[in-house]
């Protein structure tokens, strides 16, 4: 049995991270590369995901691409640079999360509705897809990591309805895909976070008309407050490597407790 750092250790893989240019996609890359991955960003905005590849340091194999990753031609593109670049992926990270569109159900309107399915939903798809499509022919297999979320294991409200059921969806995603790639060696799992900072999220601490949100959120987190981005990194980088060999489709809650907690939860009585 190899020594725990070399269970960690993505010397020689080819890492792909979607959303590269978020709070947590960045963070992911980096983590990525600290254990030795080729990686490649892939973000809607070209600069971003330039600007995060450029970070993770000259000694890192790193390439940036841009894309639409809710357009099916787009994918492809992005996926044929990768292969130009390193001939090959073995890790996925969909870490996707568009910014949400809220409204009540009774008046969500299609568009906003088909908007966050495709970026939160269809993207995790074509880009699991393409990663397989390379996966199963290199016979070498595979781990693909999804960022589901809380949301899509119970109603959160606040107009969050289309990014829940995309949530739901990954969920879902993970769980085929994981049974149906099994026997070509690709381990298919998801993490589910809870609330983590990013910059929308810390200035919502400084508003007071917005200061009652954060709370509310924190008191549906047992260990009492919201993830800093660096505390995603150990669950994707534990699920990419050859430590969880023997895991797949898991959903991993990385929420501080929430999914633990009962609504009706209270340590009074």
């Amino acid at each position: 049995m190899p020594g725990l750092p070399a269970l960690f250790d993505l010397s020689g893989r080819v890492a792909v991270v979607t959303g590269g240019g978020g709070a947590l996609g960045r963070v992911v890359a980096g983590a990525l590369a600290q254990a030795g991955a080729s990686v490649a960003v892939l973000d809607l905005s070209a600069d971003t995901a330039a600007a995060v590849a450029a970070g993770l340091g000259e000694s890192s194999r790193a390439i940036a691409v841009g894309a639409d990753l809710s357009s099916e031609a787009e994918v492809d593109r992005a996926f044929e640079e990768i292969d130009q670049a390193f001939g090959g992926v073995d890790i996925l990270v969909n870490a996707i999360s568009a910014p949400v569109d809220r409204y009540e159900p009774q008046d969500f309107p299609l568009g906003a509705w088909d908007t966050m399915l495709a970026a939160n939903l269809t993207s995790y798809f074509l880009c699991s897809r393409a990663a397989a499509q390379r996966m199963i022919p290199a016979g070498r297999g595979g781990s693909i990591v999804n960022f589901g979320s809380i949301s899509g294991e119970n109603a959160l409200g606040r107009g969050s309805l289309a990014y829940s059921v995309a949530k739901g969806g990954v969920a879902q995603l993970t769980r085929e895909t994981a049974y149906a790639w099994a026997t070509h060696g690709i381990r298919v799992n998801a993490v589910l976070p809870c609330q983590f900072f990013n910059d929308w999220w810390r200035g919502n601490l400084t508003d007071p008309d917005r200061r009652k949100l954060v709370d509310r959120v924190v008191s549906g987190i047992p260990l009492g407050r919201m993830g800093e981005p660096e505390e995603i990194a150990g669950p994707v980088l534990f699920l990419a490597s050859q430590a969880a060999s023997m895991v797949t489709g898991v959903l991993l809650p990385v929420d501080g407790g929430n999914l633990a907690m009962n609504a009706g939860a209270s340590l009074d009585w």
